[in-house]
């Protein structure tokens, strides 16, 4: 539903402003309210508990529906703001500009890095009251925050910059199948960028978007763009029926969505393994030595290594990478998007290896297998390898990908390419869930307890891991095949005297 909302505010600021910030923003603010409130008053202290002879009664039904509520709340309003912010920061840079195009550039990793430093505070602070249990006091620190948030983004109005956006792109994306169906019998011309259709200004027909150049490939598209004697255009140049004749930009549009796909399907097994450092990494650590002199570490915690690791090579790429690179390559980027994207598959892959190599060893320095939970005397601090690969690998991957989704999407659908990414992430936890259980599944027999049982020193997750390990390098095959045949967008650039065209890559 997103998807299709995000792109059709005629102003995009508008969209950001009343349409996410304090549309989605005040959603998810509202959310972290009500699950505080929920937890507050009847879920972490039921009827009757605590007073020492009766015991505590289940949660009412109103105060589970109010915490399931609050849940969908919280993830309408995250899904419904992070990629229009992302598109919305990237909007205030002029990529035309030799000086601000440096700039845009760079947008996305130092935004990258601003998620990640806001995930440091809930995976330490609020990780510590999980532990001691003031859960009720992390929900209102966290509601405090995203309202301040979105405050604070409110108060940046008068400086914004203001793009026009181009309306829904379903009924566009309709017309160009449907007029491809109609004239499905027809041939299509040999001198394409002669004989296609479109306006002969130098404006495109769809709103805010530049014209897009016609490009070889899904040829069967093209078709809605061959002009008919039965089609009708207007003295201005536009058809009268777009359900019968369509723009070479309009044709193209669905073409970049189309290409777009395949890439994309790729990144969600890379999302799966990142997704293991909120799930099986906990599992792992917590099953370790904890202990740091008198305190024990948080296995949640040991995330901030991750979120360190994606500062330092931030830095590093931006400082020394992209300058390497330059010189290397002639690219300003240092390496393009894609190249970085298959170094992020590469990195992640050696972060599962040095999981399971940890996972073998933890396993040896258990004393005891049979007692459940009872913990390996290896220190969880040799997680710091797979939290710090796992880091390298999201500046690579998640970086490469906001820039890539973001450079090839069209104009007017650049809110769709953010979204992209992180749809990847949230097809990752599914996905990763189903792995998850299928392996269970598979693996545990009467005799044996599976490579993920509930007491983990009897299980084998050493074997997961080299599962997803080897999935990733299956992936990258896969990768290496898609971007090979990827074929860029092209647009028209103005230029002072004439129409140039420009290649973005």
């Amino acid at each position: 539903m997103y998807l299709e909302l995000a792109d059709t505010f005629p102003d995009r600021y508008v969209k950001q402003l009343k349409g996410v910030e304090c549309c989605f923003g005040w959603t998810h603010s509202l959310g972290l309210v009500l699950m505080a409130l929920s937890c507050q008053l009847l879920l972490v202290k039921p009827t009757n508990c605590g007073d020492g002879s009766l015991s505590c009664e289940s949660p009412s039904t109103m105060g589970i529906g109010l915490f399931y509520s609050s849940i969908y709340l919280v993830a309408l309003g995250n899904g419904g703001y992070q990629p229009s912010i992302a598109t919305f920061g990237a909007d205030q840079f002029d990529e035309e500009d030799d000086r601000e195009r440096p700039s845009k550039i760079a947008f996305f990793s130092w935004f990258y890095l601003a998620l990640n430093l806001g995930s440091l505070f809930s995976n330490t602070i609020l990780g510590y009251f999980e532990n001691n249990g003031m859960w009720v006091l992390g929900f209102w620190l966290s509601a405090l925050a995203a309202g301040l948030s979105t405050v604070v983004f409110l108060a940046g109005t008068p400086s914004y910059r203001r793009r026009m956006a181009g309306g829904n792109p379903l009924p566009r994306f309709a017309q160009v199948f449907v007029a491809a169906i109609l004239k499905w019998r027809l041939k299509c011309p040999s001198n394409a960028h002669k004989d296609l259709y479109e306006l002969p200004s130098t404006e495109s027909a769809i709103s805010g978007c530049r014209k897009i150049l016609h490009s070889e490939g899904l040829r069967f598209l093209d078709k809605a763009a061959i002009e008919t004697d039965d089609d009708t255009v207007e003295v201005e140049g536009k058809p009268r029926s777009p359900w019968r004749l369509c723009t070479v930009t309009q044709v193209e549009e669905v073409k970049c969505i189309l290409r777009l796909l395949p890439i994309w399907l790729c990144t969600i097994i890379y999302s799966v393994v990142f997704t293991q450092m909120a799930s099986l990494f906990v599992e792992q650590g917590a099953a370790m030595n904890t202990s740091l002199g008198s305190f024990n570490v948080p296995a949640a915690a040991m995330s901030m290594f991750d979120i360190f690791s994606v500062a330092v090579w931030i830095a590093l790429y931006r400082r020394v990478l992209v300058p390497f690179g330059y010189k290397v390559t002639g690219n300003p980027k240092g390496f393009s998007e894609l190249q970085r994207m298959g170094v992020g598959l590469i990195v992640g892959m050696l972060a599962m290896v040095a999981a399971a190599v940890v996972e073998v060893y933890r396993l040896k320095e258990v004393h005891n297998k049979i007692i459940p939970d009872s913990p390996s005397s290896l220190s969880i601090f040799w997680q710091i390898p797979q939290y710090a690969l796992i880091g390298a690998s999201e500046v690579f991957m998640y970086v490469g990908q906001l820039e890539f989704f973001n450079s090839q999407a069209p104009d007017a659908l650049r809110s769709f390419g953010s979204a992209l990414c992180m749809t990847s992430i949230s097809f990752g936890n599914y996905v990763s869930s189903l792995l998850v259980t299928v392996v269970i599944y598979v693996t545990k027999k009467e005799d044996r307890p599976g490579w993920i049982p509930g007491n983990l020193n009897k299980g084998h997750m050493d074997r997961f891991y080299l599962l997803l390990a080897a999935l990733t390098s299956i992936d990258f095959i896969a990768y290496i095949y898609c971007s090979r045949s990827y074929t860029s967008i092209a647009v028209y650039k103005e230029s002072t005297e004439d129409e140039e065209l420009a290649h973005i890559k």
